[in-house]
């Protein structure tokens, strides 16, 4: 018999306002500084995400310093310049503040607090052994899920390869996600965001790994995202919209933070590290040439994902409702805009064969519902390419 988990943070705000919560979980977890980890341009929104994230500690009179210096992808530098901060001002915590970025840079200051600079060293499945500062998660985006999650995303940009340290002590104790501060998000981001999450929900769906209680997570995720992406990229203010896509992404990551994924994360990740093209388009892409790929490997639950997505099957055969499936992703990427293939992205094919490789080795390929090798996974970067 084999043992399952379930992870999550153990408290999970969501709703209108739920921002302002943060200064009392703060104080009741008896942090006295903490580190705010956000990008430069959340900073300086008037009223935005970090301006509220600072009156709710101030209004319970905490102390707190700011780094802003979180890139897209975020790079080893950007930790450790990170960790710099955090020992110069004494601080005991961290407040993560944005997207996957933010939260991921925010994990790997805190990791590197408590186990060293060498974060390359605990890349893989549980290899940290340190209690890690306690982490504060406050979203901006419906996509990644890393508020949530065990999955601490890093780039080594010396090799422009990314690395993942997936480990329970990565998890934040809370993590809020408030549609309001989603409301700034440009439509171009909500839509790679929103198919990143379509992605999660899709691929731990599908995963050699996926339980009875993942499969609820994803199904109910994959419902929320088909019908409320396009309007949320239609129109940025729509808040119901918004609000439905931060529990889809949630739902999505509470999926994959225990089912696992497949080769599209793994062949993303090679674009991120290797293109720094941003992830959710990167998972776009990818999503419908891999999962056609993969429809073989279990007919039946990609017939039942057209369902989800909204297709209307009646009268199908099995294989032509899975192929249904295929289509739905394919339009839903079109009507928010995805870019349509990896050429435009400026991607290179003689990377392909190092791209292959680096994939099969990624923590996300050996989940895949489908098992290939070098040449099918680069016939799926050539798929993708136009």
């Amino acid at each position: 018999m084999t043992v399952k988990d379930f992870l999550m943070p153990s408290l999970n705000y969501f709703g209108e306002g739920s921002v302002d919560v943060l200064g009392d979980k703060v104080e009741m977890f008896e942090a006295k500084k903490s580190l705010i980890v956000t990008d430069a341009f959340l900073r300086t929104l008037k009223d935005g995400p970090v301006a509220q994230v600072v009156k709710s500690l101030e209004d319970k009179g905490l102390e707190y310093a700011i780094f802003d210096q979180v890139e897209p992808n975020p790079k080893i530098a950007n930790c450790i310049a990170g960790l710099d901060l955090y020992n110069k001002e004494n601080c005991d915590s961290v407040i993560t503040v944005g997207g996957g970025s933010s939260h991921d840079c925010g994990k790997g200051i805190a990791i590197a607090v408590t186990h060293g600079k060498d974060l390359k060293k605990y890349a893989g499945i549980e290899l940290l052994t340190e209690k890690l500062p306690p982490i504060f998660a406050v979203n901006t985006t419906a996509g990644t899920a890393s508020e949530i999650t065990k999955h601490c995303v890093l780039t080594d940009e010396e090799t422009h390869l990314k690395f993942v340290i997936v480990s329970w002590r990565n998890v934040p104790l809370v993590s809020i996600n408030d549609p309001y501060l989603m409301l700034s998000v440009p439509k171009g981001l909500t839509a790679a965001t929103g198919m990143d999450a379509l992605t999660h929900a899709v691929e731990c769906y599908v995963s050699a790994n996926a339980t009875p209680l993942t499969d609820g997570c994803a199904i109910q995720a994959m419902r929320l995202i088909a019908q409320n992406l396009r309007q949320a990229v239609a129109n940025g203010q729509d808040i119901a919209a918004r609000e439905k896509m931060a529990y889809a992404s949630v739902l999505a990551g509470m999926a994959f933070n225990n089912g696992d994924l497949g080769y599209v994360h793994a062949m993303a990740h090679q674009l991120g590290g290797q293109y720094d093209m941003a992830h959710g388009v990167a998972n776009s892409i990818l999503l419908p040439v891999v999962e056609r790929y993969n429809l073989i490997s279990n007919p039946e639950k990609f017939a039942k994902i057209a369902d989800y997505l909204g297709e209307n099957t009646t009268g199908l055969s099995t294989l032509e409702a899975a192929d249904k499936a295929i289509e739905a992703i394919e339009r839903l990427s079109a009507d928010v805009g995805i870019p349509k293939n990896l050429k435009v992205m400026g991607v290179k094919r003689e990377d392909f064969g190092l791209m292959a490789e680096n994939a099969l080795r990624d923590g996300n390929a050996f989940s895949n519902p489908r098992k290939g090798n070098k040449e099918e996974i680069m016939d799926l970067f050539e798929q993708a390419f136009e």
